[in-house]
């Protein structure tokens, strides 16, 4: 890696993309049991389409959630904005098809005589942190999501009514010796008001590339791509069906990192394809945050019905500064990696989900409520003390 330079990409899409509409959905459908029972067992899947939205899956909690699925996806649209001609909050079918939680999976998950929950299936997860960025995040997908939520954030509040729900962003960096220095192109496309022509288009969504970005950095007028395909008026799941799951990438680390490919939304604590991704993120940030590696990539591997994780495996990527079967077994002195474990220390058991569901789950500021305590950097001054480094990051 050392002396060479290359480019590097990653995407983000907003709230309004379909397969985020559909994460949106199936997590709110999770606070809400949650809510109403932090035991709830939530497996939610939606798909949505043209007027039409499916909701399916296995739960296991009060009845009268069951009973307000239809209200709680409607709730979730009109959050997100869509109240067009082919998908509007108001008239939209929507089909509630959950189902109780499969008796089988239940015997092996549920808390035995020492309180430990069996992993809610097989599966490998991957945490990822580096310190290219304030939030410990590769760049290009921290970016990425930022140019979309900015635009986000401003359409929400009426300073933006020209913009749709539905946008996507993809950014190129430039990396030398190992570190981002600089942008190749920026992407966005971005859902519009008809009558807006192109150049308009891409002057409204400009400042918004620019402010994404350190100040010294230089953005070339013809690497900014804007709406190329020159018109984005239909958006949404009425310009192409949505799934729960679909953007795992997205989510993650924007291919800078490995992925063990099972998805987020819609899934309670129990299963380890959230819960412990989020726990390999918090362990490998930390250990960044700590300095004793610049970047540090954590697997962690589950077999169903099982509480102990199979396999713990720590990799600094050539960046560490200490014994890795060392850091590994600190780690693991440091929080219980079982699902009750990881759910207790972080706290996991709450409502915190649908502010997940788009703009990535890791690289967000730890909630006063408790969302996104994944993010939290409270065991890297013991990590430093522990391995007699003198700084840690706060």
């Amino acid at each position: 890696m050392k002396n060479k330079s290359w480019l590097f990409t990653s995407e983000s899409v907003s709230e309004g993309h379909p397969d985020k509409v559909c994460d949106r959905i199936s997590d709110a459908v999770l606070d809400a049991f949650l809510s109403e029972d932090p035991e709830a067992r939530v497996g939610c899947e939606t798909l949505a389409t043209t007027h039409h939205v499916t909701i399916a899956g296995e739960v296991r909690g009060p009845d009268s959630v069951l009973k307000r699925v239809e209200e709680i996806a409607r709730d979730a649209i009109r959050d997100i904005g869509y109240e067009q001609l082919g998908f509007s909050w108001k008239d939209a079918e929507i089909i509630n098809r959950l189902h109780a939680q499969s008796g089988d999976i239940a015997q092996g998950v549920d808390a035995g005589d020492k309180g430990e929950e069996g992993a809610g299936d097989q599966g490998i997860m991957f945490g990822y942190a580096c310190n290219e960025t304030d939030e410990l995040m590769p760049a290009p997908i921290q970016f990425a999501h930022r140019i979309l939520r900015y635009m986000a954030e401003d359409r929400k509040a009426g300073k933006r009514p020209e913009f749709g729900p539905d946008s996507k962003s993809q950014v190129t960096l430039k990396y030398e010796n190992g570190k981002p220095v600089g942008v190749d192109t920026v992407l966005v496309s971005t859902q519009h008001m008809e009558e807006m022509t192109q150049d308009e288009v891409r002057a409204l969504v400009e400042p918004y590339i620019r402010r994404a970005f350190p100040e010294d950095w230089n953005l070339p007028d013809n690497k900014i791509l804007v709406n190329p395909t020159g018109r984005f008026i239909t958006g949404g799941p009425d310009g192409d069906a949505g799934l729960t799951g679909r953007k795992i990438i997205v989510d993650t680390y924007g291919g800078a990192a490995l992925h063990g490919g099972g998805a987020f939304s819609g899934k309670d604590p129990t299963k380890v394809d959230r819960s412990a991704a989020y726990a390999a993120r918090y362990l490998a940030k930390n250990v960044v945050a700590a300095g004793l590696a610049d970047k540090c990539q954590i697997q962690l591997a589950y077999a169903i019905g099982v509480p102990e994780p199979v396999a713990v495996y720590v990799d600094t990527l050539g960046t560490g500064r200490v014994d890795e079967e060392k850091l590994s077994q600190k780690l693991r002195e440091m929080v219980r990696l079982t699902p009750r474990g990881i759910r207790d220390h972080l706290d996991l058991h709450r409502p915190i989900y649908q502010r997940t569901a788009a703009y990535g789950h890791f690289g967000r500021a730890p909630d006063a409520d408790g969302g996104f305590s994944w993010e939290r950097t409270d065991l890297a001054q013991e990590l430093a003390s522990t391995f007699g480094v003198s700084r840690a990051a706060e």
